[in-house]
């Protein structure tokens, strides 16, 4: 790689959470791996002060590693990550939620798996949900028990396309991205998932198992504030409207590439949502049956309505409620030795 370019930025869409800022942006500055930059975008937010403070307090002791932008006006989830790439000089940019923590050692291990596999256009990562405390893991989340490499095309981008719904973690080859920019898929939530699909394209992707973030549980949705985001998504919660529109806009993304029919790419990545639909509907079961039936259409007429597992998800969810069927899940996976894939949604 380049002398004159990092290996990695450390890329934070910020908006409000600038409690979470400091334990941050600690896991990040105390890797053992010194070869990356820190690119922090705020995104016009309430506490852009309290966050700017923050940084300031930071770049003071660590100037060579952080950079920190203000948008002017709130830019709103995609087009922030867009721009966080745009002020990137690295080789691979490594996205962190602004509530969540890097794991210890996590750039040193990525580092490993790149040179080992340098034509990677998409790591994936494994991860962990833990509430409160760093130490109090709910959930450890691997999609593979070792370290895999998978072609470019549709391979790769049927493994990637979904799992690339949490940002962090989502770890990309910076030109790559750039190469694909465009605002025409802003207000999905999913900007990294174009991302993917047109990275993938022409680069492999690399699946570890090695923990790499910790994801905090529980934290309410900040999405709605910008202009595209508006009317579509209510800050603080999911509605039903929003998880219609999640999911609509992330295979819209795929529904505009020439190849997504041609090759039944687009098939194949509605039937991995279909075998993984618990996110969609988890954070629905307290609605009335008139209301979650609803959403049970609305995302039949997507065209899950084929797939068995879509069913499964949909009604033994509501039927047993969340915890009996976690516990259920859980259990079937273990015994056949696979992990629960949860977790696509974007923080």
């Amino acid at each position: 790689m380049s002398a004159n370019r990092k290996t990695f930025a450390v890329c934070i869409p910020a908006y409000n959470r600038s409690r979470y800022l400091r334990q941050l942006l600690d896991t990040i500055l105390l890797q053992d791996f010194k070869d990356f930059e820190i690119i922090i975008c705020e995104d016009n937010s309430p506490e852009r002060e309290e966050i700017a403070t923050i940084v300031r307090e930071y770049h003071a002791q660590y100037p060579s590693f952080i950079r920190y932008y203000e948008n002017e006006i709130n830019l709103g989830y995609d087009a922030n990550i867009r721009r966080l790439i745009e002020k990137s000089s690295a080789h691979y940019c490594f996205f962190m939620g602004n509530d969540d923590l890097m794991a210890t050692g996590a750039l040193t291990h990525l580092h490993a798996v790149i040179q080992r596999h340098p034509g990677v256009g998409v790591v994936l990562r494994g991860y962990c949900i833990f509430e409160g405390s760093p130490n109090n893991i709910l959930h450890e989340l691997r999609y593979y028990s070792d370290e895999r490499e998978f072609k470019s095309g549709k391979d790769s981008i049927v493994l990637c396309y979904r799992r690339s719904g949490v940002i962090s973690g989502y770890i990309v080859h910076r030109d790559g991205a750039f190469a694909c920019a465009t605002d025409k898929f802003d207000g999905t939530l999913y900007y990294q998932m174009h991302i993917t699909a047109s990275v993938l394209s022409r680069r492999t992707s690399v699946c570890t198992p090695q923990i790499l973030v910790l994801c905090r549980a529980n934290e309410p949705p900040d999405f709605g504030n910008s202009e595209k985001e508006k009317g579509i998504y209510t800050p603080g919660h999911y509605t039903i409207q929003a998880r219609l529109s999640m999911v609509s806009g992330a295979l819209s993304i795929l529904e505009q590439r020439d190849d997504a029919r041609k090759d039944g790419l687009l098939d194949a990545v509605k039937h991995d949502y279909a075998n993984y639909f618990y996110p969609f509907i988890i954070d629905q079961l307290h609605l009335p049956i008139q209301e979650y039936v609803k959403l049970y259409r609305g995302y039949w007429k997507m065209g899950f309505g084929k797939y068995p597992l879509f069913h499964v998800y949909c009604l033994g969810c509501y039927l047993l409620g969340a915890r009996r069927f976690d516990k259920i899940t859980w259990a079937v996976r273990k015994r056949l030795g696979r992990n629960v894939q949860f977790g696509t949604v974007p923080k």
